[in-house]
């Protein structure tokens, strides 16, 4: 059984898609706690004062509806995608029944950068599974050292049809820099920065008109579906800025923007350098002064050679199986080596 979210942009979705085909899966289920939750929260003004002074029950219903989709399915493993709306209780009334726990947090358990990054749920159950994800080797390691849980390596990945991959390579190419999220203090410092040297930038996502921006800056909108895509890939540069909870590693967009034949300028990593080459799939910061340079040098590029770089980029992500297809292979494999116990001959 999978928990987790059904939207767009939840990454369960396209684990849900492949595992439900995959040979090793006898039968799968899907909770959707957050749609759940979101449903009653969105719904209106007074839901979500009830909730945010603590009378709220519905995080107490959906940990019933959770229990007894449970008793109906009776699955042996229960695969949570953060668990925000779980209870610990709840794990532990599951863990009762022999089920094993496996989470897969796409934010860090220890830094909430942000209302929806995490809560006391996701802090206070972190040692309760009998096997903890991440896309972070940091954060694998500190899961290990100081929880005492098993932990495993999962990075993220991407997922596009084909026909959108057709559709975005004939959009006029753009000569501008892009970046496509949400604001808060730290991307707006850091792009209004960007601006003040020159650079004009289009920044799409909710809520920029509410922070102080520099005239260079132009704000666009949300961005969704086939728009996205088409953005990702069009923009001569494709700004990537991590948050806190994983300043060190990578995100979502760092395999996105390639898969789609974006050119991504991102944050030096380790993980970025791992999975790609730099100066040639992507390009890489650590200074305002370097990253302001590197825009320049890109939107000076011929047509010719931001097309190889197009090129290259999307080819190193589909040789490389960083889609969500080979993702939940490698989920799987952990499964079987963490929950199943198999050896890599067993079938």
């Amino acid at each position: 059984m999978i928990v987790g979210a059904d939207s767009d942009y939840a990454i369960e979705r396209a684990f849900r898609k492949y595992l439900s085909v995959h040979p090793s899966i006898v039968a799968l289920d899907f909770f959707p706690a957050q749609n759940l939750f979101l449903e009653y929260y969105r719904k209106s003004l007074f839901n979500k004062i009830r909730y945010r002074i603590g009378l709220s029950r519905i995080l107490a219903s959906i940990n019933l509806g959770l229990l007894k989709r449970v008793d109906e399915f009776r699955p042996d493993m229960i695969l949570f995608f953060k668990g925000m709306e779980i209870y610990p209780g709840t794990l532990k009334k599951l863990s009762l029944q022999g089920i094993k726990l496996v989470n897969y947090n796409p934010d860090n358990p220890f830094i909430f950068s942000g209302r929806g990054s995490g809560n006391r749920n996701v802090s206070r159950s972190v040692s309760l599974f009998d096997l903890y994800l991440s896309y972070d080797i940091e954060v694998c390691e500190r899961l290990m050292k100081e929880s005492n849980v098993v932990s495993g390596l999962l990075p993220f990945g991407f997922e596009i049809d084909e026909r959108y991959f057709q559709s975005c390579g004939v959009v006029p190419e753009v000569i501008r820099t892009c970046f496509v999220g949400n604001p808060d203090k730290q991307r707006c410092d850091f792009i209004n920065n960007i601006a003040g040297s020159g650079v004009k930038i289009d920044v799409y996502g909710n809520r920029w008109e509410k922070w102080p921006l520099h005239e260079n800056i132009s704000i666009k909108g949300y961005l969704q579906g086939l728009q996205l895509w088409e953005k990702l890939r069009a923009y001569r540069v494709q700004l990537n800025l991590l948050r806190p909870h994983n300043e060190h590693s990578h995100n979502m967009r760092t395999f996105e923007i390639p898969a789609i034949g974006g050119i991504q300028l991102a944050p030096d990593t380790p993980d970025h350098r791992l999975f790609f080459k730099p100066s040639e799939e992507i390009f890489l910061f650590n200074e305002i002064t370097d990253c302001v340079d590197t825009i320049n040098r890109l939107l000076a590029l011929p047509v010719s050679e931001a097309e190889v770089i197009r090129i290259a980029a999307r080819k190193r992500s589909v040789e490389s199986g960083y889609s969500y297809r080979y993702r939940t292979e490698e989920l799987v494999s952990l499964l079987e080596k963490y929950i199943y116990c198999k050896t890599p001959n067993e079938k």
